[in-house]
């Protein structure tokens, strides 16, 4: 394995890289992005809800949650044929992968979860790198998901251990890691990254980073989101982050973990399209497209085609780690 590649980093040696001065940061993040990435790729992600509104955790920065007045519609399960054109449309625009969010603490060995299975195998059919977050789960439930043909598991840690409990008080930072062990056992990809702007420290970053960088296996896909701030929720009137914040931990997370999918995620549309190239050379190689995240707003398939051309990029095509495994395999 490459000396660059390591799960053993010291929360110094996180500090010092992330407190590097930025313009020699991102060249040295630019470096590593360069020699394990295909820097003209980028994943595109579509994220729908298919379940929204009414959750009982009490996330500070989530509109969704049932305690807060956030003008957030409940809206129940979608049904498959209606979640699989949405598949269709956001495939025939350019997305390679689509995940699905539920509004839920956890998963229950229900009808509901039936139902999101046979969602997860319709995706799966489409060719399309299928992804869901749900809230916890239970080692069974991962294993009935890898089963179904499920591709990734998004579950972010959102912030450091020691500022969680100043975000949610309704699930612990145990619950968190224990539910991406299941999901690695069961042998799906781990996507999990966190949300800067919520009143964390710096070091709260860094901390953050370090427990993502120093688990066994790094996680395939790392989001990077910037606080919305929703009206109703505790956090509504935490001030923009500003985006050298967006970009330092987008390097950061770049030298840590070189070859991992950096998500540019939530925040977008406050970014102009100079602050995103920025985050592009700095290391980001994934983006959610469309028009919402979830309940957020997100730029549209043809600003995000726009800004494609304009900087020379293209979307990464849907499962290309194992395309390029099995293809080394059959010249053995």
């Amino acid at each position: 394995m490459s000396k660059d590649i390591r799960n053993n980093w010291t929360i110094d040696e996180v500090r010092a890289i992330y407190n590097t001065p930025l313009l020699d940061l991102v060249f040295k993040a630019a470096f590593l992005h360069r020699k394990y990435n295909d820097t003209s790729e980028v994943q595109v992600c579509t994220l729908l809800s298919i379940k929204t509104g009414g959750c009982s955790e009490d996330c500070a920065y989530c509109p969704q949650a049932a305690r807060y007045n956030t003008g957030v519609d409940v809206q129940a399960l979608m049904q498959k044929d209606e979640v699989l054109q949405y598949a269709q449309k956001a495939k025939d625009a350019g997305s390679t992968r689509f995940c699905m969010g539920a509004a839920w603490r956890e998963v229950r060995d229900n009808r509901d979860f039936d139902r999101v299975l046979d969602m997860v195998k319709g995706v799966d059919e489409l060719g399309m790198e299928v992804c869901c977050t749900l809230g916890m789960l239970t080692e069974s439930q991962a294993e009935k998901l890898a089963d179904a043909g499920l591709h990734a598991y998004n579950h972010n840690l959102d912030t450091s251990a020691e500022h969680y409990g100043e975000i949610i008080t309704t699930r612990t930072y145990d619950d968190r890691l224990q539910t991406l062990g299941h999901v690695r056992k069961a042998g799906i990809t781990v996507c999990c990254g966190g949300i800067i702007g919520l009143g964390e420290t710096h070091d709260d970053r860094i901390q953050m980073l370090q427990t993502l960088a120093t688990m066994p296996q790094h996680p395939e896909s790392v989001p990077v989101n910037a606080l919305v701030a929703i009206k109703g929720t505790p956090l509504e009137n935490n001030q923009k982050i500003e985006n050298w914040d967006m970009v330092r931990m987008i390097a950061t997370a770049r030298i840590l973990m070189p070859k991992t999918m950096v998500r540019l995620s939530a925040g977008r549309t406050e970014m102009s399209l100079a602050e995103q190239a920025l985050c592009f050379m700095a290391g980001a190689n994934s983006i959610f497209a469309g028009d919402k995240l979830l309940t957020t707003p997100n730029p549209s398939f043809d600003e995000d085609n726009a800004m494609f051309d304009l900087l020379g990029l293209q979307p990464r095509k849907a499962f290309k780690e194992e395309k390029e495994y099995l293809r080394e395999m059959v010249e053995v």
